[in-house]
Formats: structure tokens, C-alpha cells, sequence
């Protein structure tokens, strides 16, 4: 019969089939005997706590639209608590603006934390990551103009823009559904409410002790 050592040189899922038709054969035989069952190592992510592994949620909210505008960011940082930001409050700004200044201001955080490890942003609005990723280029080649009439909340998408071309290849920039249950996007979203309660124009850094008692706070 086979033994241990044999066993070794042969992969997991051979030597499960090996184990498994050798249970059969003593079965049949009627054979009693302790049979060496190799231990499947559950494969699990290891994250080097010694880099970054970076995911930034940012989102804007309008109490009107137009009317009161304000961001909020959520950085999470290897298994940490993530860290909540909440600012960039304009009384009589838009939707659009104020998840233009997030989607900025995520950027600006990634750009001061390049590393080996691509930075990762969810923004819900598809308007802001469509001005930075793709239409920015066509406009900007374009003298920063387009058919059709003004490019609305140029200067934003201008800044933006330039710290994506600057940075592009160590992020990715995706889109998130928004208010559907992904926790960065609820806290980034309650973030950017309480920007506006507060009329918080630099960001803030928000303490919480509890995850569960922020994701209670008001949205929109």
C-alpha cells in the first residue's frame, strides 16, 4: 500500500483519489485499518501588513439640487477601521459638484499615497468618472470645449483630470451602485450628509466608535 512518503510527491487532489480508492478497497475487503487522510490547507488572502492596500469610497450629496452640496470620503487601509472624511461644503452647489469635489478629493488622497499596490476608488456617480477617465480627453483636445455648449463644472473637472493623468497607472477608478448595501458607499454617503448639517468646507476627520451607529446617521 502506499505510504506517507510516496503520498508526498503526489498533488492533493491525487492523493485524495489515491486515499479514496483505497477506502473502497478495504471496504470490499472488509478490512479495518487507520488510513492517513491528507489535511486540505484552506488557500486564504495574505495581506503584507507592511504595505498598503488602499480602497477610497467617495460621494457626493445635494440637499435640493441645486442647494447645500457636501463630500464624503471612506479610506480603507489593509483590515483597519476605515478612516471617514466628510467637508467640501458649498451652499449653493449641485449633485454633480459635489461628487466631483469627492471624486477630487479621493484622487488628491491617492496621489499622496502611491505604492506598489494600485490604490483602489469607488465613486456611485458615473457623471464625475466619465469627466475624468473619458470625455476630459476629447474636450481637452478640443481646447477644452464641446459641441453643443459649455462643459458645466469645468475648472473641477480640469483638476481633477490633470491629478488622473498624473496617477492613472497605480489606481483603478471604478463605479459603485449606490445606497446598495456596499458599506464603503453607505459611510461615504452619510459622510458627505453630514458635511452639509455641518457646513463643513475643509474635511474633517469623523470619530466613531461604532461602524454600525455611523451607517444610522441621516441620508439623503
Amino acid at each position: 500500500m502506499y505510504s506517507w512518503t510516496i503520498l508526498r510527491d503526489f498533488s492533493t487532489s491525487i492523493q485524495e483519489q489515491i486515499i479514496k480508492n483505497y477506502h473502497t478497497v478495504l471496504e470490499h475487503n472488509n478490512i479495518k485499518a487507520k488510513v492517513y487522510t491528507p489535511k486540505v490547507e484552506e488557500k486564504t488572502e495574505n495581506i503584507d501588513e507592511q504595505e498598503e492596500h488602499i480602497k477610497i469610497y467617495c460621494d457626493g450629496a445635494c440637499s435640493g439640487n441645486p442647494g447645500n452640496a457636501g463630500s464624503g470620503i471612506v479610506i480603507y487601509s489593509n483590515s483597519k477601521n476605515p478612516v471617514l472624511l466628510y467637508g467640501a461644503y458649498v451652499e449653493n452647489g449641485t449633485n454633480n459638484i459635489a461628487e466631483l469635489n469627492a471624486l477630487l478629493k479621493a484622487l488628491q488622497i491617492a496621489s499622496q499615497n502611491i505604492s506598489e499596490e494600485k490604490i483602489i476608488i469607488f465613486s456611485d456617480s458615473k457623471y464625475s468618472i466619465d469627466c475624468i477617465k473619458t470625455w476630459a480627453y476629447s474636450w481637452k483636445k478640443n481646447g477644452w470645449s464641446k459641441k453643443g455648449g459649455e462643459i458645466k463644472n469645468l475648472e473641477l473637472i480640469k483638476e481633477a483630470h490633470f491629478l488622473y493623468e498624473g496617477i492613472k497607472n497605480s489606481i483603478e477608478l471604478n463605479h459603485v451602485k449606490g445606497h446598495s448595501g456596499v458599506e464603503g458607499n453607505e459611510l461615504a454617503d452619510r459622510m458627505a450628509v453630514n458635511a452639509i448639517l455641518e457646513k463643513t468646507i475643509d474635511f474633517k476627520e469623523f470619530e466613531y466608535t461604532n461602524i454600525e451607529d455611523v451607517l444610522k446617521l441621516k441620508s439623503y
